[in-house]
């Protein structure tokens, strides 16, 4: 479980630009289930998204996973938080181009110094039930959106996170490879997974395999 306690979060505090994206955030999220930050461009969605998965600190209040607060540990048992814990899909996938579909996937499991076969091998099974097993070896510049998309579920589920975070997932796809993400995320939460997302698109918000949405709206929380 996830606790946000009255989270406040500052860009360029002290200046005459200081901006605050997050404004009092106070937000239970339950392991196991598909929770959807709602609300326009500018609401704060990613910024909450960011300091929920370690990405950042919050400037003001706690934020608590099972009970132990994040907000206040060192960087480099945050980083060890982050990298166990949470699995990240970005708006833009972040794919290394140069790079295989299959080096891709382990990349984020190198820090934590796996045996190479033993990662490669699970790599490949993550890839074969993603249905790009025979994309394993090609660049990741060749792919499809759709494939990309697998591609960089594979990456956030290489460390085996207990959280998937994604921000935007299906802000660059069509309507059908938007409903295929959601099955994917149906299936995730079936096999034990919270999933977060944020999202302004309808296919996701309405997606009957959601839990929760939560209202935003400049750095608010609205309705949850």
């Amino acid at each position: 479980m996830i606790e946000l306690r009255e989270v406040r979060k500052a860009f360029n505090q002290g200046r005459t630009n200081e901006f605050w994206a997050i404004r009092g955030v106070s937000l239970t999220l339950e392991d196991n289930r598909v929770t959807v930050l709602k609300g326009p461009s500018g609401s704060g969605k990613t910024t909450l998204l960011s300091m929920i998965g370690c990405l950042s600190r919050p400037t003001e209040g706690r934020i608590l996973l099972e009970g132990r607060a994040l907000s206040g540990l060192p960087e480099r048992f945050l980083t060890e938080v982050r990298r166990r814990t949470f699995g990240f899909i970005f708006q833009q996938f972040n794919l290394i181009k140069g790079l295989s579909v299959l080096e891709n996937v382990m990349l984020p499991a190198y820090p934590i110094g796996r045996p190479r076969g033993a990662l490669e091998t699970e790599a490949s099974e993550l890839l074969e039930r993603f249905a790009l097993g025979e994309k394993a070896r090609y660049r990741v510049e060749w792919l499809s959106g759709g494939e990309a998309q697998r591609t960089a579920i594979c990456r956030a589920l290489i460390n085996g996170p207990r959280i998937l975070v994604a921000d935007e997932p299906t802000a660059n796809l069509d309507t059908r490879l938007s409903r295929d993400f959601m099955s994917i995320v149906r299936d995730l939460r079936a096999v034990g997974k919270t999933v977060l997302l944020s999202s302004h698109d309808p296919e996701v918000y309405d997606s009957p395999f959601v839990d929760r949405v939560v209202q935003m709206r400049d750095g608010r929380v609205t309705d949850c």
